[in-house]
């Protein structure tokens, strides 16, 4: 019998404006995680680096299953787009916390006077997820809980102190992947979607059509639209919409801009189909969007947008050709 695909869940986290990281600490993250969730695998807008302390588990990452249990340290750094799940074993619970990394800005606008190759850096250090043990890593582990620390007690210049964990971080990942060498993926839909995701992030802005993302692929637009579809539980349309909805959330909180020049910049042609795919998505018009933002504590991460198969298809006026 062939092994029946999980379903993908796509999770938003929103980053303040400045900064590069979102923790999630406290007790309220222990927990018995994926309930209801076990057929499905998730991933989020950035890179996600969780730290475990006790309970008894499993973590799935692509197609690969990490066991843990007991009081052991353990963290996991899994890059964003990377499909993922954490399962605790019925009436147990986990204690986790979690950090949410916009790593990519962080190289670019923090490493790119150190002689670094950013991209190429950027390629490393987003290349696979794994979970990684205290005893076995511990310069790592050292790092994560130092940036956690930080973060619990928001003492004097602690942000610039986590710019320097960060950098650390990083360096100690690029050491890691030099030690492993190459490793491919193995799941095939997974490399599709994963290549189809990053043309869309790289050209949300941009006119294209399905098939350019079928091409990217490699696949014919009928075989790729089975794929996405079958794997997202969301058309090609709905989930370019929702990266530039993000995207537009971005800049009319951080811009002073026109809805009609967001809506431009974000792909859509006219400001009809912005705002109604907008309001969609956000339950919110652009303006209502903009006189709310000083008193949002966060943005989308409110709204828990998912790609679940609860999503309804949209109508025809994407501002994307299907």
């Amino acid at each position: 019998m062939a092994k029946q695909e999980k379903k993908l869940e796509f999770r938003y986290y929103n980053i303040p404006a400045g900064e590069y990281v979102l923790p999630k600490l406290g007790d309220g993250w222990v927990q018995q995680y994926g309930v209801g969730y076990e057929d499905t695998m998730h991933f989020h807008n950035y890179m996600e680096i969780g730290y475990f302390y006790y309970g008894k588990g499993e973590l799935l990452i692509e197609d690969r299953t990490y066991p843990y249990s007991g009081d052991d340290p353990m963290f996991s750094v899994i890059p964003a787009n990377i499909p993922h799940n954490t399962i605790t074993v019925p009436g147990r619970v986990d204690h986790w916390e979690f950090l949410f990394i916009d790593i990519d800005s962080f190289i670019r606008e923090e490493m790119k006077g150190d002689r670094f190759d950013v991209d190429e850096v950027i390629r490393i250090v987003n290349k696979r997820g794994t979970l990684k043990t205290k005893a076995n890593h511990p310069a790592l582990d050292r790092i994560i809980q130092s940036i956690i620390g930080e973060y619990r007690k928001e003492g004097l210049y602690y942000k610039e102190s986590v710019k320097g964990y960060l950098k650390a971080f990083v360096i100690e990942l690029l050491r890691l992947d030099e030690e492993r060498g190459r490793v491919q993926r193995s799941s095939a839909h997974t490399a599709y979607l994963s290549a189809a995701i990053t043309y869309i992030e790289e050209h949300y802005a941009e006119d294209f059509r399905v098939s350019d993302l079928a091409n990217v692929c490699g696949l014919s637009e009928s075989h790729f639209r089975r794929v996405f579809e079958d794997s997202m539980n969301m058309k090609p349309a709905d989930f370019v919409n929702l990266i530039r909805i993000q995207h537009g959330c971005r800049l009319i909180e951080n811009e002073h801009l026109s809805m009609e020049e967001v809506g431009y910049r974000v792909g859509y042609t006219t400001p009809s189909t912005f705002n109604r795919n907008f309001k969609r998505i956000t339950g919110k018009t652009p303006y209502q969007w903009k006189s709310e933002a000083k008193k949002r504590t966060s943005t989308l991460a409110e709204l828990n947008i998912s790609a679940l198969k609860g999503w309804e298809a949209l109508d025809t006026g994407y501002g994307f050709t299907e």
